[in-house]
């Protein structure tokens, strides 16, 4: 347990920070968890519903530091890929 001043913040600070990130993390989880089963499932309205606030999710959570820039691109390039599988039109046949 801390006992200076300082250390008594700095150990508060840590706390709240913690609470702050782990909520970040887990928006972010909750949001590819629900459009990736939107995909699985083939419902197309709720995927079109979900994009948009999953790729704004995905660039806010590489400016709070929760994702690499890299490892968000290719979450992204990943979703788009399911996606466009998904609402291509069935041409070939």
């Amino acid at each position: 347990m801390a006992n200076h001043k300082s250390a008594i913040k700095r150990n508060r600070q840590s706390q709240n920070r913690r609470a702050i990130n782990r909520s970040n993390t887990q928006r972010l989880r909750t949001q590819l968890k629900k459009i990736k089963l939107a995909i699985g499932a083939s419902n197309k309205d709720d995927v079109q519903k979900l994009l948009a606030p999953t790729l704004s999710l995905i660039d806010k959570s590489i400016q709070k530091g929760v994702l690499h820039k890299n490892a968000a691109s290719r979450q992204k390039s990943r979703l788009m890929h399911g996606v466009n599988k998904l609402l291509a039109p069935q041409a070939r046949a």
